[in-house]
């Protein structure tokens, strides 16, 4: 049974430390940086040899210092050191492009990756997952999420090691230089730590909510800009500002919050740092004043100690970033566990007949599971004839084909193709052989070739010219200057709604099902666009097993069979001559009720 699961931004979650279970689901995202494993032992190869470098100015500075007043150990002039400064800064640079080159390899490509992996399993989801979480919490998903990892990956986790490494570095120099000095110093060290837990948490849940609060303006501005014609036609312009403005002052606080408990974990190291740096400085200055250190190990130390001290203040930063990120990934992981309902790689496929039969089919909605939806659903339709379902709305006509469609687990009773349960069949290979044309049709917003092409990618010239004809969309295609290459805008918004239906027809026939399904295909249409897509229609159904759902009545009166539903129900089923003839029958009774 496919596991479902909510990806919700609304709502606070109670507030948790990162668990060693959270800590080891998070590393599962090193997955995908896993192929460019070389480039990211480049980078931190680079990352070793540019702390190195960089370790060895400080100490060079207390060499200067020696030489300038007078005390030299190595045999050394200030032209020595100084040209040896410069080949340290050559090799420096060389260094450092390296590591970004690498960087940017490993970061940029498996970021990539997880993108394609995230977008992949998206697609491959039950239609259920989509009517429980929004487009636009989605998008912020695939979009300010993985930007926030991408961060990581390209800068801040090689930051991370690189200032633990210049940490241990310097501290063990001077261990070994000034011990007396460093012990002084690293008595501040388990006050740093225990402030770098406490703030730490509550960066987590902070960024994590932030996330959430920056998901809820996505889906804002998703919803309204994709139902602008809503917002015009209802004068809600101020409505919908309003209500953004609301969920961008409510991001703003919790960043502000934000802000806060960075701004006061900053304070907290830069304070003890620097307190810590000038009593040490005082001690420094009092051992060269009695002659147990020169001038050049205190100008040395206190190098060192900047070193210490920058990269102390930098790991807290970073390790934040890293908490935020790991609270980011939760509900990418969450998305990426889900069990998708088909593999999108599969080459499976089969061929069927057409034949339909349903038997004692009941059915729930998953997010309705109390009322029933169809009550124990009885047909058969032979393969190529035309079928067609009619019944008030909400009876449950688009129920009937939805399961078809295998956009839900049916729970009770079968569904039957050419004598084989739809439930142990490849979701792909079956849909391969079904084809919909709705009411309501959302074309890409490429080109009408490209629109015409997705029902089958390979298609030729030929075919594509030939499907244009059969669906009555040719004329009016080479009619635009442009042809096939006519850019429709976003979801067909350029063509009339005709236009769409034919271009959807045209696909349609382009895939060459066996099975189709016009759910109420002309009934939002004015009678020409009707007559020349009733036209397109005929041209599609024939050879195929149809089902057809009605609105209007007179454009079913050719079918084989009708059915007509009832609250769940099959109230009554037969052609259109004899269901008119039925005294007190449902469809005498709605036929009735539209002519008049």
């Amino acid at each position: 049974m496919t596991r479902r699961s909510s990806v919700g931004v609304e709502g606070d979650e109670p507030k948790k430390k990162i668990s060693r279970e959270e800590f080891k689901e998070a590393l599962q995202i090193f997955k995908y940086v896993k192929p460019y494993k070389w480039y990211l032992v480049g980078a931190f190869t680079m990352l070793v040899l540019s702390s190195l470098l960089t370790m060895i100015f400080p100490y060079l500075a207390g060499v200067l210092s020696d030489i300038a007043t007078g005390t030299d150990r190595y045999g050394l002039n200030l032209n020595d050191v100084g040209k040896i400064l410069i080949l340290i800064i050559v090799v420096q640079g060389i260094v450092s492009y390296s590591q970004v080159w690498f960087n940017a390899m490993v970061s940029e490509r498996s970021m990539a990756d997880l993108r394609m992996a995230l977008y992949a399993k998206m697609v491959s989801l039950p239609i259920f997952f989509f009517e429980e979480n929004r487009v636009g919490e989605l998008m912020s998903r695939i979009s300010s999420d993985v930007a926030q990892l991408q961060s990581v990956f390209s800068s801040t986790l090689l930051s991370f090691f690189r200032q633990i490494f210049i940490l241990v570095i310097a501290v063990s120099l001077l261990l070994f230089i000034t011990p007396q000095l460093s012990l002084i110093m690293l008595a501040t060290f388990p006050i740093v730590v225990v402030g770098a837990l406490f703030f730490g948490r509550y960066l987590r849940r902070l960024s994590k909510n932030r996330q959430k609060e920056l998901a809820n303006t996505n889906v804002v501005v998703e919803e309204s800009l994709h139902n602008i014609k809503s917002v015009k036609s209802f004068t809600n312009e101020q409505f919908e500002s309003e209500r953004y403005d609301k969920k961008i002052k409510s991001l703003v606080g919790i960043s502000l919050s934000l802000a806060r408990v960075r701004g006061g974990f900053s304070t907290f190291i830069v304070v003890l740092i620097f307190g810590g740096l000038f009593f040490v400085l005082w001690m420094g200055a009092n051992y060269v004043a009695n002659g147990d250190m020169t001038i050049g190990d205190l100008v040395t130390f206190i190098a060192y100690t900047g070193f210490i001290g920058g990269s102390i203040a930098g790991l807290g930063n970073f390790y934040a970033e890293i908490v935020s990120a790991i609270g980011g990934t939760e509900r990418i992981r969450e998305i990426l566990n889900l069990d998708s309902e088909l593999n999108i790689l599969s080459e499976e496929t089969i061929q069927v007949e057409g034949n339909l039969q349903y038997n004692d089919v009941r059915f729930s909605y998953p997010t309705r599971k109390d009322f029933e939806i169809l009550k124990g659903i009885s047909f058969t339709i032979a393969a190529g004839e035309k079928t067609a379902l009619v019944g008030q709305s909400g009876s449950g006509k688009s129920t009937i084909v939805q399961l078809l469609m295998r956009y839900y687990e049916l729970e009770h009773g079968e569904i039957l193709v050419d004598g084989k349960n739809i439930n142990g069949i490849d979701h792909k290979a079956f849909r391969k052989n079904l084809a919909i044309v709705p009411q309501e049709i959302m074309l890409f917003g490429g080109t009408l070739k490209e629109n015409i092409l997705y029902g089958k990618p390979n298609a030729s010239e030929e075919e594509i010219m030939a499907a244009a004809k059969k669906a009555n969309c040719y004329d009016f295609i080479m009619k635009f200057p442009d042809g096939f290459e006519t850019t429709v805008g976003e979801r067909g918004v350029k063509l009339s709604g005709g236009q769409k239906q034919r271009v959807a027809i045209a696909r349609a026939i382009l895939k060459d099902p066996k099975i189709l399904i016009l759910d109420e295909a002309t009934s939002a249409l004015d009678t020409e666009s009707e007559r020349l897509v009733q036209e397109a229609l005929e041209n599609l159904m024939e050879g195929r097993t149809s089902i057809i759902i009605a609105h209007r009545l007179s454009t079913i009166k050719n079918v084989d069979n009708i059915i007509v539903i009832d609250d769940g129900n099959i109230a009554e089923e037969g052609s259109h001559d004899v269901l008119i003839e039925k005294e007190n029958g449902t469809y005498a009774a709605l036929a009735k009720l539209q002519y008049e």
